[in-house]
């Protein structure tokens, strides 16, 4: 329960970081959303890791963090794709 417990505070956390992050940064830029693309996949990790028990299955784990990596630099692939044309 303690692992669960602070799984929740690290989100909670997170998310407060996100939200001043958009309230500070009224423009969106590279940095801006790299930024907010790596909060949502630390996120995505607390939440495979310990709400999902993919901590006591390490394979599984890295398979899951491997899918999220791959969705996260896609999602900043298009997101570049405009700058680039």
């Amino acid at each position: 329960m303690i692992h669960l417990n602070r799984a929740f505070a690290i989100l909670i956390g997170l998310s407060i970081c996100t939200t001043l992050l958009a309230d500070l940064v009224p423009r969106a830029g590279i940095i801006f959303v790299a930024t907010v693309l790596v909060l949502s996949m630390v996120k995505a990790r607390v939440i495979l890791s310990q709400y999902l028990g993919l901590a006591q299955a390490p394979t599984f784990r890295r398979g899951f963090n491997a899918i999220v990596t791959i969705f996260v630099l896609a999602a900043f692939g298009l997101y570049l794709l405009p700058l680039a044309l």
